[in-house]
């Protein structure tokens, strides 16, 4: 096979001198057992005939001589029969010159060759023609004249030809055998080798990078997009998610990958701050053969630099919209609490402009948050905690969003609100209950119950907010306090901006707690808000 291979990168195929080579070595050993023994006998002196013996060795020495020379590959296979043949006759003439009876074990040699490369015909002519030519020897009185000898001799060649005869066919047999799965792997080899290339041809065409780590977590397998998105110079280096933090030397994401961990969507930045650097998104997961036995992983990493720069414009605009719309709603509350402020108003006017004067502060809170969503998150937060009873909180909240929840034909249980005295700020953890309770009521299919809980232990208080409604689909969970994710109930179609659950989720981790939802399809929702007791030192 090495040779084969060697041959094919040179581009000339060696030719095949098998047959010269079993021809030359075949007829060497037999000319050499035919010398020594003619040389035997005629330094004994024996000799019956120094003609025939004469003769007997310049044909094997012929013969011998043409084997070595002629090129038997470049001609018919059936021409190789020649020279054992010829063999045959040259130990006629040998055991004519030599009557002794132990000559005539010649004729094993060009028998049993024959028997080997002619197959069932070589087999005839190579024990058929050893025999007849025994017997010409005995009847022209060169021969033994015991008529077992003429017996022994013959069946002896015989068994000798079959023996050889059927050990050339097995190993015909098996060499056919070799040769067929040998062209089977080549085959094998061949189509791997093409559906590599065509794997590779796939891999460099798209535009993003992939790369496969082994077990030892070196890389075999490596994309063009991977390779440019991933520089190796020190004039790249790698910033986290943020764009501003430097990552820490050994937790870039494919240093990460290659020691066996698993992550999903994980942002970073490639390049110092500027218009060239490029924002990366790379996903590790890990592979396991059919064993379970892990093999590896695959890293895949996508330029999102156009996705990261549109969420900035966007984050930006927001903001701008929203300052813009502070300023004169400001200047709304401030007249209005001027007009408040004095006595000369009917009833029915005051109670109007306080419903304005309510919804107008509201509607400067809502802003208030957008503008710090499109910040930083939580620590952009206004909260301002003081000891208040979770339960008042939360029964305000019930009590203000029963009338929407009866229009729906749908009941708030709040008979497990427990009284729960904590440090909050009432009117944002009022924001986040009503965002809920908002919620389950507004994604309810109708005729159904929503369960609102308060309940505490030594540290924290723990609001439940409970629907049957139609559940959360399972893709959104991970998702759902994200900024901008709208994720409406199973069956139903999103509304909103997709900023309410994100600020709830903000405005509880400012009080230093946290909120969690568990949803089944078909078996409704159940958020929890966790609210320490008492604030810790360095909560915003």
């Amino acid at each position: 096979m090495a040779a084969a291979v060697t041959s094919a990168r040179s581009g000339r195929a060696r030719p095949d001198r098998t047959r010269e080579r079993a021809t030359s070595v075949n007829q060497l050993l037999f000319g050499l057992a035919a010398l020594i023994a003619s040389g035997m006998v005629i330094l004994d002196g024996r000799m019956a005939s120094g003609d025939a013996m004469l003769a007997g060795i310049v044909l094997v020495f012929v013969v011998t001589v043409a084997a070595l020379v002629v090129r038997w590959n470049r001609l018919h296979p059936l021409l190789v029969l020649l020279v054992p043949l010829l063999d045959m006759v040259a130990v006629l003439l040998l055991q004519l010159g030599d009557p002794a009876e132990g000559m005539w074990l010649l004729w094993l040699a060009p028998a049993v060759w024959l028997s080997t490369i002619g197959g069932i015909g070589g087999l005839g002519i190579g024990a058929g023609g050893a025999a007849l030519l025994f017997w010409l020897t005995a009847l022209l009185g060169a021969g033994p004249a015991v008529t077992g000898h003429l017996l022994v001799g013959p069946i002896s060649i015989a068994a000798a030809a079959v023996v050889a005869y059927v050990t050339a066919r097995r190993a015909a047999a098996q060499r056919a055998l070799l040769d067929e799965q040998a062209a089977y792997l080549d085959h094998a080899v061949e189509r791997a080798r093409r559906q590599e290339d065509a794997v590779s041809e796939v891999l460099d065409a798209v535009d993003f990078g992939v790369v496969r780590i082994g077990a030892d977590g070196g890389l075999t397998v490596e994309n063009e997009a991977h390779a440019r998105l991933n520089p190796t110079d020190e004039d790249a280096p790698v910033f986290d998610g943020d764009g501003v933090t430097r990552t820490t030397p050994g937790m870039a994401p494919i240093e990460r990958a290659r020691r066996g961990e698993s992550f999903e969507g994980l942002l970073s930045w490639q390049g110092p701050p500027g218009d060239t650097r490029r924002a990366l998104q790379s996903t590790a997961r890990r592979v396991v053969d059919a064993n379970g036995i892990d093999v590896g992983g695959i890293l895949v990493t996508r330029d999102v630099t156009a996705e990261q720069l549109a969420v900035q414009m966007r984050d930006e605009l927001v903001a701008s919209v929203s300052h813009e719309l502070r300023t004169p709603l400001t200047s709304v509350l401030g007249h209005l609490d001027i007009v408040l402020d004095s006595g000369e108003l009917p009833p029915d006017v005051r109670r109007s402009l306080e419903i304005a004067e309510r919804n107008a502060s509201r509607l400067l809170v809502i802003i208030g948050d957008i503008l710090a969503a499109t910040a930083d998150g939580a620590g952009q937060l206004d909260v301002r905690p003081e000891h208040e009873d979770v339960a008042r909180v939360v029964l305000a909240s019930v009590e203000s969003l029963e009338p929407r929840a009866a229009a729906r034909n749908v009941r708030i249980d709040a008979s497990g609100v427990e009284p729960a005295v904590a440090e909050i700020d009432p009117h944002r953890i009022r924001q986040v209950v009503d965002n809920l309770v908002g919620n389950a009521v507004k994604y309810h299919t109708g005729d159904g119950l929503v369960e609102v809980d308060v309940t505490s232990d030594d540290r924290d208080a723990y609001i439940v907010v409970r629907d049957d409604g139609p559940g959360i689909a399972q893709e959104a969970l991970p998702h759902l306090f994200d900024r901008y994710y709208r994720a409406g109930a199973l069956g139903a179609r999103p509304v909103g901006n997709g900023l309410g659950l994100s600020i709830s989720r903000d405005l509880v981790r400012a009080h230093g707690g946290e909120i969690t939802v568990q949803s089944e399809p078909g078996s409704g929702s159940t958020f929890v808000v966790r609210l320490p007791r008492r604030r810790t030192e360095g909560i915003a």
